[in-house]
C-alpha cells in the first residue's frame, strides 16, 4: 500500500538576481513499512525534499499526499498537526533539551501527540532503560541519538524521516544507530526514510532513490538488502 506520494514537486529560491532550483519536477511513491534511502551529495535536493514531505516547507509547485490526504493543501494549523502526529523527525544533531533527562525528553513529545506509545517501553527498546534518568551531558553521542530516535518513535508516527542520522557519529556508533532504525522498521512496522550522502548505507535499504541537481536520477528496488553489520565505510 502506498503511504506517501509526491507529484511533480519543484522548489525554487531567489538569491538576489539568481533563481536556485532546489527541486525540479520530482515524483515518486513510497510503500508502507519500507526502509528507504534517499542518496545524494550536498546540494542534490534531498534535504529540500525531506523538508517538504515533512511539512516543514512548501513546494513552489507540485503536490504531496499522505495516503489520500494532500498535505501541500494544508493550512498552518493542519501542518502543525501533521508534523506532530504523522511524522517523526530524526536529525544529524540531536536537538534534545539539555535541561531534561532522557525520559523527560521523550515524554515531552508524547504529551502533544494523539496516540503516543508508552515511554518506558520505547526507552527499553532503544537500549536506554537504565539511562533514562540521565541528562544529555551525561550521555554519549550515540546515546543522545537514541534519545532522539525514542522521542520520534514514541509519538507513534506513520513515517520516520531521518536526515543524516549517523553524520555526527563514529563508524561503530553509526552502525548501532542504523541497526536500531532497522529494528524500528521491521519490528514496529514503521516506514523509515533516511536521507544521506553515504552511498554505503544505501545497501541496507529496501529501496534506493538517488538524487542529483534537484531531481531523481535513479530509483530502484533492492531485492537483497545487506545486514547492517556488513556495512563498511
Amino acid at each position: 500500500m502506498v503511504i506517501l506520494r509526491a507529484e511533480n514537486l519543484s522548489k525554487s529560491y531567489q538569491m538576489g538576481e539568481i533563481e536556485v532550483k532546489a527541486l525540479q519536477d520530482t515524483s515518486f511513491e513510497i510503500e508502507e513499512g519500507k526502509f528507504i534511502v534517499i542518496l545524494g551529495a550536498s546540494g542534490s535536493g534531498k534535504s529540500t525534499l525531506l523538508n517538504i514531505i515533512g511539512g516543514m516547507d512548501q513546494p513552489t509547485s507540485g503536490k504531496v499526499f499522505l495516503r489520500d490526504e494532500e498535505i501541500t493543501a494544508y493550512n498552518e494549523k493542519e501542518l502543525t498537526e501533521y508534523r506532530r502526529n504523522k511524522i517523526g523527525f530524526i536529525f544529524q544533531f540531536y536537538n534534545i533539551m539539555s535541561n531534561l533527562t532522557a525520559e523527560e525528553n521523550v515524554e515531552l513529545a508524547t504529551e502533544i501527540s494523539e496516540d503516543p506509545l508508552p515511554v518506558g517501553e520505547i526507552l527499553e527498546a532503544v537500549g536506554l532503560g537504565e539511562r533514562k534518568d540521565h541528562f544529555p551531558s551525561q550521555l554519549s553521542g550515540g546515546e543522545q541519538q537514541r534519545v532522539s530516535i525514542a522521542r520520534a518513535v514514541a509519538k507513534n508516527p506513520e513515517i520516520l524521516l531521518c536526515d543524516e542520522p549517523t553524520g555526527a557519529l563514529d563508524f561503530e556508533t553509526g552502525i548501532k544507530i542504523l541497526s536500531l532504525l532497522r529494528k524500528v522498521n521491521r519490528e514496529m512496522g514503521k516506514t523509515v526514510i533516511v536521507i544521506t550522502h553515504n552511498a554505503d548505507i544505501a545497501y541496507m535499504a529496501d529501496r534506493i532513490i538517488k538524487m542529483r541537481d534537484g531531481g531523481i536520477i535513479e530509483d530502484k528496488i533492492n531485492d537483497n538488502p545487506i545486514d547492517v553489520e556488513d556495512i563498511k565505510w
